[in-house]
């Protein structure tokens, strides 16, 4: 018999943070999150983006074995603002019986009538900033830093449930050239002459600082007509900037400037930790922080983390100046590999930005979604 049992203090908190480091042990793909960092999240004393959700966090039992975990989101922006009845769901693990999954399903379902919503969506975080879907194809690789591994038999279980596809992100592996293609140096020098825009450089952090706000200005911009889209607060670019400043190097952010000095363009790239994090396992301490430093500076493998570019200035080439960029980034660090985040199947402008690169998409995820 499974039994569904809510979250009631840190230290069931705790247990409903480490129970993916007991289904996922020794396995070669799985890369465990920060703990600390988890645990934070979840907190209601310390996320703010609280002051827009609500949660339940849910643990299964069977014969007093914890066999699987769930939260249950209320997003109030996306509820009240954007007339979305949507329960979502997210941070979910199951062994694999499908009596495990039904009976979470089962339990959130009842908190979305109680709060007269239409239907439940996952797996998803509180907000876009967070990881989304179940990966459906790539189950060989390890995940990044921002995204989910999961085992082939969770879609199976949604399905059997009565779930139905979603949004699909795919993601791309590209091999990296020991030179940017004349073709790409040539168009990058072109736009810039035509609008008159200009590449900023960063030395230190302190310099970025300036520009952060309007990043995530330009990443609501956008992204706003896609089907997840739920506007960034001020507040969680608060929060976002602490959790992961301390992962971005300053060279690894290229930004484009108008002849006024306004920001219309940003790539941010990091080196990948996947293989850091993994030797972590979750803690930074006693060598965990080591393994990360390490795959900052030492690492032939990179990750085009967020992009966002003015809606005047989509569809007019301003790419070709953030690749050259990067390109030259890339040579320098010898970085020889590039990995994609998910980008939604339909976001075929996003997925048009790699071409250069040879891209192979190597990964496939998805969220899926059932009515009350």
């Amino acid at each position: 018999m499974i039994e569904i049992v809510a979250v009631q203090n840190k230290e069931d908190l705790r247990k409903f943070v480490l129970f993916p480091f007991d289904l996922y042990k020794d396995h070669p793909y799985w890369v465990p999150p920060m703990i600390k960092e988890e645990l934070e999240t979840l907190d209601i004393a310390v996320n703010p983006v609280f002051q827009n959700a609500s949660a339940h966090y849910l643990l299964a039992f069977k014969s007093g074995k914890i066999v699987g975990r769930m939260a249950v989101i209320m997003n109030r922006i996306e509820i009240e603002e954007q007339s979305k009845p949507k329960l979502r769901f997210g941070w979910f693990d199951v062994i694999d019986d499908l009596s495990v999954t039904k009976g979470l399903i089962e339990r959130a379902i009842e908190i979305g009538k109680e709060h007269q919503l239409e239907y439940i969506e996952g797996p998803v975080g509180f907000t876009n900033m967070e990881k989304a879907g179940i990966l459906t194809m790539g189950f060989e690789r390890l995940n990044t830093m921002i995204t989910n591994y999961n085992y082939p038999y969770y879609a199976e279980h949604f399905e059997a449930l009565g779930f139905e596809k979603q949004a699909t992100w795919v993601e791309f592996k590209m091999v990296i050239h020991p030179k940017a293609s004349d073709k790409v140096l040539k168009f990058s020098r072109l736009i810039k002459e035509r609008y008159e825009l200009s590449v900023l450089k960063f030395k230190n952090k302190k310099q970025i600082m300036p520009y952060v706000d309007r990043m995530f200005e330009l990443l609501n911009a956008t992204y706003s007509s896609l089907q997840t889209f739920v506007p960034i607060q001020p507040y969680q670019v608060t929060h976002y900037k602490e959790k992961y400043f301390p992962f971005i190097k300053p060279d690894y952010i290229n930004c484009v400037q108008d002849k006024h000095g306004e920001l219309i363009a940003f790539a941010i790239v990091m080196p990948s930790f996947s293989k850091a994090l993994k030797k972590a396992n979750g803690r930074l301490f006693p060598f965990g922080w080591f393994h990360i430093l390490k795959a900052q500076y030492f690492n032939d493998t990179a990750a085009f983390y967020l992009i966002g570019i003015h809606p005047d200035y989509q569809g007019k080439g301003v790419t070709a100046i953030l690749f050259d960029e990067i390109q030259n980034l890339f040579n320098r660090k010898g970085i020889v590999i590039g990995e994609s985040n998910p980008e939604l199947i339909e976001n075929t402008a996003v997925q048009r930005l790699w071409k250069d690169f040879n891209p192979v998409q190597h990964k496939e995820r998805s969220t899926f979604k059932k009515l009350i």
